[in-house]
């Protein structure tokens, strides 16, 4: 969740230990979180390290309230099974909204496979290296000068226009979207910019907020895999996905998380989606 993938270039593991780079009210900082046997060691670099440091337990799920949900799990085989082998699964809460909003947009209809490319390439074009001895890992993108670029500057990493102006609104409404106190309010913001769906918005609150009832409501797999697990069917639509997750409201986020964990998938019927390239053109 912290990561898109292994090779992330804001976050990602080195040598055991999982290092993480962000812009913090008190500067730029990368965090390195290391297990010393039933320990997490967190480090900071950087003028934001004091800031990550004190937010380490929040940034590696630590905090994160399961209260409630050991009830609900119970009432559903798959789920009741999934929390007992995934239990050390936790919903992290970075504090930190712009850099998740970017990548969300990124991965906006698309495979995924396109939206790392993209990702990626945005990253090292108007990131900067991070503080600390990691090399290639990078700050993410300042949110003015993603808002100040032309659109077409994001076509040779294959992004249409459609959603590098979603980026750019984003990142001119940054400043105020990161004052958002609560999961709800921040879902209010989002969804009132052109181009932000229920489906980037809860990708976006799970992860800086740690909101464990967030569904990504419009995507293309979820559905299929929740009604697979929790149904035995193989297809569905979102409303059917809402509906078999309703008893586990106020972790129904969860729930889907746990699938993802578990790998569990529906059966594939036809082609896949084709990867695209708008760099040509």
């Amino acid at each position: 969740m912290l990561a898109m993938g292994r090779h992330d270039p804001c976050a990602r593991f080195v040598d055991g230990a999982f290092w993480y780079a962000s812009r913090t009210p008190d500067g730029p900082g990368s965090l390195s979180l290391r297990r010393d046997g039933a320990s997490l060691v967190a480090t900071g670099h950087g003028p934001g390290a004091g800031w990550l440091v004190d937010r380490a337990p929040a940034i590696a799920g630590l905090d994160d309230d399961l209260t409630g949900f050991a009830d609900l799990a119970a009432a559903h085989p798959v789920v009741a099974e999934l929390a007992r082998v995934h239990r050390g699964v936790r919903l992290p809460a970075t504090g930190r909204l712009f850099p998740r909003l970017l990548r969300a947009i990124l991965e906006q209809k698309v495979t995924g496979k396109e939206a790392y490319r993209a990702y990626a390439a945005t990253a090292r074009r108007f990131g900067e290296p991070a503080p600390g001895p990691v090399e290639r890992l990078f700050l993410p993108p300042e949110a003015e000068a993603i808002a100040a670029a032309p659109y077409w500057v994001f076509h040779p990493f294959g992004v249409e226009q459609r959603r590098a102006d979603t980026l750019r609104r984003a990142a001119a409404e940054a400043a105020r979207l990161e004052r958002c106190a609560t999961s709800a309010e921040a879902t209010r913001r989002m969804t009132a910019i052109a181009g932000i769906g229920p489906w980037t918005a809860a990708e976006v609150v799970r992860t800086v907020y740690g909101d464990p009832d967030a569904v990504s409501v419009g995507d293309y797999h979820i559905p299929n895999t929740v009604a697979w697990a929790l149904a035995g069917e193989a297809r569905a639509d979102d409303a059917r996905m809402l509906e078999l997750l309703a008893p586990f409201t106020g972790h129904r986020g969860r729930v889907c998380v746990l699938l993802e964990s578990a790998g569990i998938a529906a059966p594939r019927f036809g082609p896949r989606m084709p990867i695209r390239s708008f760099a040509r053109f």
